[in-house]
């Protein structure tokens, strides 16, 4: 493929003829790999793409041999202050950092939550990226669920790790402490969409994305299920709502857990006994597989040893 591209990110090149037939996003998609599908279509329907000098049309089929220029635009700026706030830091190199989230560590700023963030500490710690849409972060931990989340430190890194997200093939492994007795190992297939009622709540809705959690039962107590739960799809709150939608809410969850569970040692743990305990991917520069494995922080490894020990309230 003859393409180029300057250190001002003009970028110029020719579509090969193996593109031929195909319409232009997708071509572009093909040669420009570093770049977002979603992110190239954005540039053509702000007319920053020529084809042959005019501008492109995201539906036009391309022959082969037309040529390309266009100015890679920056993503848009991140207003977020670098902080300096501790990380715990699984893998870091040039291209990715792996940090074990602490619950109680909110990812991005929002409302009621525009500082001491993740988002703030990663400017603090690397920069550049500032320079990369949303700072590197690619997926979410809700704010009290603690473990692996990865960040990227480049654009095309970010844009690989995000396919790698679409395509499934990240795997993300969680340890969760449901409520009641799980009797075997399972999944759920039921899609997530916003409450009809609690807008603030996910749900089990008809017309919600599609989402899929596995679980396999690791240990049992007297009211409560460890389980190992895999993720096939991403949605907010995915494995809280699965869970509870089929009567097994997550110890201490303030949203989808029940009110009392009858075991005190249960209902004093004060966050959602979640944590993202194993992650695999492969390395967008080398292609390597990778994976990693974060240990239970001390709340939720002590829970387990008071409910090993078999205390009474």
């Amino acid at each position: 493929m003859n393409a180029s591209v300057n250190e001002s990110g003009d970028y110029s090149g020719t579509v090969p003829a193996d593109c031929a037939g195909l319409r232009l996003d997708a071509a572009l998609a093909r040669m420009y790999p570093e770049h977002s599908r979603s992110r190239l279509q954005a540039w053509l329907k702000a007319g920053l793409i020529r084809l042959d000098g005019a501008a492109g049309d995201a539906k036009r089929k391309v022959l082969g041999g037309e040529r390309i220029d266009f100015r890679a635009v920056p993503p848009a700026p991140i207003f977020a202050a670098a902080e300096d706030i501790a990380l715990s830091i699984v893998f870091e190199d040039d291209d990715l950092i792996v940090i074990d989230k602490p619950a109680g560590l909110v990812v991005h700023p929002g409302n009621g939550n525009e500082s001491g963030t993740l988002m703030n500490a990663l400017l603090h710690h690397a920069p550049q990226l500032a320079a990369v849409a949303r700072a590197g972060i690619v997926h979410r931990l809700d704010k009290e669920t603690s473990g692996l989340l990865v960040v990227a430190k480049t654009l095309p890194a970010q844009t690989d790790l995000v396919r790698q997200l679409q395509a499934r093939t990240v795997k993300r492994h969680y340890l969760a402490l449901a409520l009641g007795r799980v009797e075997r190992d399972g999944s759920v297939d039921a899609p997530i969409g916003r409450h009809p009622v609690q807008r603030v709540k996910m749900a089990v809705v008809r017309g919600g994305k599609d989402a899929r959690t596995h679980y396999h039962v690791v240990e049992r107590f007297e009211r409560a299920t460890l389980l190992e739960c895999r993720l096939e799809t991403g949605r907010t709150h995915q494995i809280r709502v699965h869970l509870a939608s089929i009567g097994h809410p997550l110890a201490g969850d303030p949203v989808y857990g029940k009110a009392r569970s009858g075991d005190s040692r249960l209902d004093a743990f004060r966050r959602q006994a979640l944590h993202a305990w194993q992650l695999a991917l492969r390395h967008p520069r080398s292609g390597a597989e990778l994976a990693w494995e974060a240990p239970l922080p001390a709340d939720f490894s002590t829970l387990l040893d008071i409910l090993r020990a078999g205390n009474t309230s």
